[in-house]
């Protein structure tokens, strides 16, 4: 007997990357180590992955558009001229599956996907194959950024009946929404190893026909055991666990897995892991005075410092690209996310915070410039991503990295000045190359670049330091700063005239909340309201598109239209668990960079909504979607894992703590605590899947502070004292502005904000914990020392 279902390999491009360290990677998806619920076949079906892509003869596709072509998603749009007779997912779909007695084909992807490209171009273009989908089956294209519920619980099913898991997924369904054959890409045809697409499609079609009371009976089975595995609850435990313990654990196994050299928790594919690092600089500030709290520090910016100096980094046009295929952060899978940019321009703030290098205030300033050049909306928006491929030259077929590669050739002709005052004879390219690494040859070396496409070519990745560079050439490191960044700067204009890689112009609440945070935290700890102008901007955007105020709920998405419009799909997308939780967290954010309550109002009516929709009564925690929104589908999930993005149940333990710290509101902390416990058989087995929620564990056990500062927001002597908190790294504190109107939104929520009194007409500081107040303070260097004990 064998598996129906397909067990990838992980693809350069779109595998579950959680970031985790390589001990823990059994324990990251914990739930899916029993592979023992599986869908039984007599059909033998090896596992769908790059190596075995072989050409398949395509017809020119055809001119005549799919129902996808009256979607907003650029993902389904891009698959709107495929012979597939393809379906958004929606009822439609359903019901033609149960009339006419059909198994469902769910594809998941996403516009910025690579190997979805690859399967689109091989398998959905094809003539053949889109006949046999269209006779035996009911085609529905998600894209997962838009139904993340829909890809969260048909990717559950694909992780726990194979290898691996990643986009483009291929999941068959019964009529009734039940999984019964899972997969990721799929090559056309097969290969030496591997199963082709087309053969998988013949299997089924003969399954379905010969078998269909067995595969249903099997998909049951394995739905029933999914949702036992997958359940969250608080069970008989009245408490969570002792932070303590938790975040020993999960220093031990961060520790265990670090990579000393190079930084990062694997060995490759590495990913940014900014939950990681966040985790880590916590451990550090209440371990301090160890060994061990060292240790985290020296972990965490080490990390920070080795992915700014990779080629994971775009040191030409600066922000992120997704992940490194190799384990010195050298050659990225060249995709940007929007999610990555507003993640780390926070953890590098806070490593400025700690170590006070402007190198990190340097690497945040850069993300931030990025994503206000290329991913922001007139209107304040913030779009979700660029594409890892984009044409060599125009009329060119699109390859990956394209648009960020350099040949020697070209840097010499764009950089021949020479040197003056070097030991030797030198050009501005020359230089430039020495100090990132370009050869003759390329530096990609050929297990990087299975595709042959990138021969030749080099990834910027910083190779000496500055110092190093300027000794080498007996020059004055000042004039090797100018010089490279003069270089940089013309490589830049250069690269302008380039095809660029696809943008895609959606827009998701979620990630748009991340944003608002990265430019608000940054903002706030550099003193540049400049940044925290464009997080008010994304909040305003949000606000006047993302929400409805009749109902008080987000929408899921919204997109670019002509002329620089906002567009949404009819009906509306709603928002999921994650758009509530990072919105409000990035409101949160906002009000202490900015101290203008209504950001902090809003949040609060969000947070409300989230509890009416999302909160499980019976179980604690909060689910990924609302019942309504998810109905039919047959798994109603809690995200467990903190990966590539927090896991919305950790930022919402967060946000209540800090809630409640800023209303006193007695619910907050019985909601966080209900949370916290409904999570700690999670935690207590594998803490590193949930490095976010240890932190909030952390926070919630050893009390919030709040710092109240009374003064007149506009009068500088509030400011200092307003900067002096911004520029320490307090994780867990709420910070408020008292302005003396017993009126304001804030002394409402916290009465005892009256009583606290300017001193001699100054603007005052007060640091409360446990509702005592520390003696007032008007000095910024006495605020500064009474916060870092």
């Amino acid at each position: 007997m064998s598996h129906l279902s397909s067990s990838p390999q992980k693809h350069k491009g779109e595998h579950k990357g959680h970031s985790l360290p390589r001990g823990s990677e059994r324990g990251s998806s914990s739930r899916d180590k029993d592979r023992s619920v599986t869908v039984s076949s007599s059909v033998p079906m090896p596992a769908g992955g790059k190596g075995s892509r072989t050409n398949c003869s395509q017809s020119t596709p055809q001119k005549v558009p799919n129902r996808l072509v009256n979607e907003k998603s650029p993902y389904l749009l891009q698959h709107a001229y495929n012979p597939v007779d393809w379906y958004p997912w929606g009822q439609e779909a359903f019901d033609k599956a149960r009339k006419e007695n059909k198994p469902i084909f769910l594809s998941v992807g996403y516009s910025t996907c690579h190997w979805c490209h690859m399967m689109e171009e091989e398998s959905f273009q094809n003539e053949e194959i889109g006949r046999l989908l269209n006779e035996d089956f009911v085609s529905v294209k998600v894209d997962r950024e838009e139904r993340p519920d829909v890809d969260k619980v048909y990717m559950t099913f694909v992780q726990a009946t194979s290898s691996g898991g990643g986009w483009p997924m291929s999941v068959w369904l019964t009529p009734s929404l039940q999984p019964f054959v899972g997969g990721t890409y799929f090559p056309p045809e097969d290969g030496l190893t591997r199963v082709g697409f087309r053969t998988v499609l013949l299997r089924i079609r003969e399954q379905w026909k010969q078998n269909k009371n067995a595969l249903l009976e099997n998909s049951q089975r394995v739905t029933t055991a999914l949702l036992a595995r997958s359940e969250i609850s608080t069970g008989d435990r009245q408490l969570p666990p002792s932070a303590a313990t938790m975040n020993s654990r999960c220093f031990q196994q961060l520790d265990e897995g670090y990579d000393e050299e190079y930084g990062g928790f694997a060995e490759a594919p590495k990913f940014p892991t900014p939950v990681i690092l966040n985790f880590l600089f916590s451990y550090w500030l209440s371990h301090r005075l160890t060994q061990d709290g060292s240790r985290a520090q020296q972990m965490a910016l080490h990390t920070l410092k080795m992915m700014a100096n990779g080629g994971i980094r775009d040191h030409v046009g600066q922000g992120f690209h997704r992940y490194s295929t190799d384990r010195q952060w050298h050659v990225p899978h060249f995709e940007k996310m929007l999610y990555d940019q507003g993640q780390l321009a926070v953890a590098y703030s806070q490593a400025f915070q700690i170590s006070g290098d402007e190198f990190y205030s340097d690497v945040a300033k850069g993300i931030l410039q990025y994503v206000a050049r290329n991913l922001s909306h007139r209107s304040g928006g913030f779009y979700s991503a660029e594409d890892a491929d984009s044409s060599p030259e125009r009329g060119m077929q699109p390859r990956e990295g394209a648009f960020y590669v350099w040949t020697v050739k070209e840097v010499q002709q764009l950089l021949p000045e020479p040197v003056l005052g070097a030991t030797e004879p030198l050009t501005s390219g020359q230089l430039l190359m020495k100090h990132y690494g370009l050869t003759e040859a390329g530096n990609i070396s050929l297990s990087q670049d299975p595709k042959g496409e990138l021969q030749g070519q080099n990834v910027l990745t910083v190779r000496y330091s500055l110092e190093l560079t300027a000794a080498r050439f007996g020059l004055e490191v000042e004039a090797v700063r100018t010089l490279l960044n003069t270089g940089l700067e013309k490589l830049f204009q250069a690269r302008k005239h380039r095809p660029k890689p696809h943008l895609d112009s959606k827009m998701l609440a979620a990630w748009n909340g991340l944003m608002v945070s990265g430019y608000a935290v940054t903002g706030a700890v550099l003193g540049m309201e400049r940044l925290v102008n464009y997080a008010t901007n994304g909040a305003k955007f949000l606000k006047r598109h993302m929400f409805d105020v009749a109902s008080s709920r987000l929408m899921r998405t919204c997109y670019a239209g002509s002329g620089g419009t906002v567009e949404h799909s009819n009906p509306p997308c709603w928002g999921f668990l994650e758009d509530y939780a990072f919105v409000v967290r990035g409101l949160l954010d906002l009000y202490e960079a900015s101290l203008e309550s209504a950001w902090l109002e809003w949040a609060l009516r969000l947070q409300d909504t989230q509890d009416r929709l999302f909160w499980d009564s019976r179980g604690g925690g909060y689910f990924c979607s609302e019942a309504e929104l998810g109905a039919g589908l047959p798994l109603r999930l809690k995200d467990d894992q903190d990966g590539a993005e927090p896991s919305a149940n950790s930022v919402s333990a967060h946000n209540l703590l800090r809630l409640h710290g800023f209303t006193g509101h007695k619910d907050w902390i019985d909601k966080c605590v209900c949370l916290l416990t409904a999570f700690s058989e999670r935690m207590r087995r594998v803490p590193v899947a949930l490095p976010e929620m240890a932190r909030a564990l952390s926070a919630h056990q050893q009390t919030l502070k709040q710092i109240v500062i009374c003064g007149d927001p506009q009068a500088k002597d509030t400011k200092a004292l307003v900067q002096c908190v911004h520029s320490i790294y307090i994780p867990n504190k709420v910070l408020i502005l008292a302005d003396g109107d017993p009126s304001s939104f804030l002394s409402r929520q916290l009465p005892f904000l009256t009583t606290l009194r300017r001193l001699e007409d100054r603007a005052t500081a007060y640091v409360c914990e446990n509702q005592a107040c520390s003696m007032p303070i008007t000095e910024p260097s006495e605020l500064r020392k009474l916060l870092h004990q």
